[in-house]
């Protein structure tokens, strides 16, 4: 929800540019900022004559520290590619790109403001909250009544968040004109270079008042290390499949249609690029591995035997489809079996991936740049998301040994059976 303005920005000089430029947009403008949006200032922008809003996404200020994590230029140019209903990959109407940082002093884009829920808690546990809060005038303001989700409602917004997601892997990105948006093959092995070039550079970020430095994430090298071994073995993904990837899949980053259970819109494309599809689906299984609200939030999540268990959740949740279940059923929407180890890999870089994110938060928290108002639970969260990573990552290494041990035992099992039946030696290792 929309809020006072953390950040402010120049709104005379935004309204003479939209009148030069988008004149449909009337001005003058009320502006607001959002709460959610840790990379990119968000604000959201509503006429005064029309009521019409709309949604202003702009880099932040000062100097970056990851120049790849704040492209509102490479968000605008993905929504525009898909904008118009052709992939079936609903996005927001852009409405204008600006590269001129004497209008806002950073680069921004405006785009169309979808009228529909945003679920925050992916548990969909939406229920009427307990209690009134103060409202900035210091009057008691009872806050919004949330609809209580039924099960089947709930099952369903999980499937068309799956079913959306295996639509848009299926963009032909030559057709949209995203045919050079990314490089393709080798993806994983690029992300590990990148994360780790991104974890050193904000490990060295210090805290502007302390001077301490925020530091490597836990089990840093070990982790990348794992990640960063070329053989085919604990499950590491094929590069054979290439698609266009959003790069942070979550329910809280779609629309979906206020009455129906259906996606109208998919936000936050900053991290978009062409790559693994299972990287977004991994990403999107989050909750079910000790990476969702209550670890964001709390800095706490279920043990490791619990975070890797096929349960719903610890309040079992009705109709909240079990991460087995949402594997299938994006198969099914895909076209394609999704291999177990393969998953289990990718969910626990993903689960890495997603603790290097909350160091950055911690990063920009410390030189002053946080753009939101939990920009702190977040970054406490760095900690413990690497834990869950490293315990998952032990998992597919155990299972992995497992499997090679069973191999070997076949193996020689197969080798003994020959020689009793007097197959000479050296054919019995060339059928091997």
């Amino acid at each position: 929800m929309a809020g006072p303005v953390r950040h402010p920005i120049d709104v005379a000089a935004l309204e003479r540019y939209l009148g030069e430029h988008v004149p449909e947009i009337e001005v003058p403008l009320d502006v607001k900022q959002f709460g959610f949006g840790q990379s990119n200032p968000t604000y959201q922008l509503t006429s005064r004559a029309t009521g019409a809003r709309y949604v202003l996404r702009k880099k932040p200020p000062g100097k970056l520290l990851s120049q790849s994590a704040h492209k509102v230029e490479r968000e605008h140019r993905v929504i525009a590619a898909l904008h118009g209903g052709a992939t079936g990959v609903p996005v927001p109407r852009p409405y204008l790109l600006c590269e001129d940082d004497a209008v806002l002093g950073t680069p921004f884009y405006v785009m169309q403001f979808l009228d529909g829920r945003i679920l925050e808690d992916p548990y969909m546990r939406s229920s009427p909250s307990p209690s009134p809060s103060p409202s900035p005038e210091g009057k008691q303001q009872q806050q919004q009544q949330q609809p209580i989700i039924s099960a089947e409602e709930r099952a369903a917004l999980w499937r068309a968040a799956v079913e959306t997601l295996a639509r848009l892997h299926a963009v032909d990105r030559a057709k949209v004109g995203l045919a050079s948006f990314g490089k393709g093959d080798g993806f994983y092995a690029r992300q590990v270079a990148t994360w780790r070039r991104i974890c050193e550079a904000q490990a060295r970020t210090v805290d502007v008042e302390t001077g301490r430095a925020v530091g490597h994430v836990p089990h840093f090298e070990d982790l990348l290390g794992f990640f960063g071994d070329e053989r085919k073995r604990a499950g590491r993904p094929r590069d054979d499949r290439v698609t266009l990837v959003h790069g942070d899949y979550k329910i809280d980053n779609l629309v979906f249609h206020q009455t129906e259970p259906r996606v109208v819109g998919i936000l936050d494309w900053e991290m978009s690029t062409v790559g693994h599809p299972l990287s977004d689906l991994a990403n999107l299984l989050h909750p079910f591995y000790g990476a969702g609200p209550g670890i964001v939030d709390d800095g706490e999540g279920s043990s490791s035997e619990e975070s890797n268990s096929d349960s719903d959740s610890d309040n079992d949740i009705p109709g909240l489809p079990t991460p087995s279940t949402i594997v299938k059923w994006y198969g099914e929407a895909a076209g394609w079996a999704v291999p177990e180890p393969e998953m289990a890999w990718a969910t626990a870089f993903s689960v890495f991936r997603l603790s290097a994110i909350c160091q950055g938060i911690a990063a920009r928290v410390a030189t002053r740049q946080a753009s939101s108002a939990s920009a702190r639970r977040h970054a406490e969260a760095m900690r413990p998301l690497a834990e869950r990573a490293w315990e998952m990552v032990l998992l597919c290494k155990r299972k992995a040994d497992e499997e090679e041990e069973e191999e070997e035992e076949e193996k020689k099992k197969t080798t003994k059976k020959e020689e009793e039946e007097g197959v000479p030696k050296d054919t019995a290792k060339a059928k091997l």
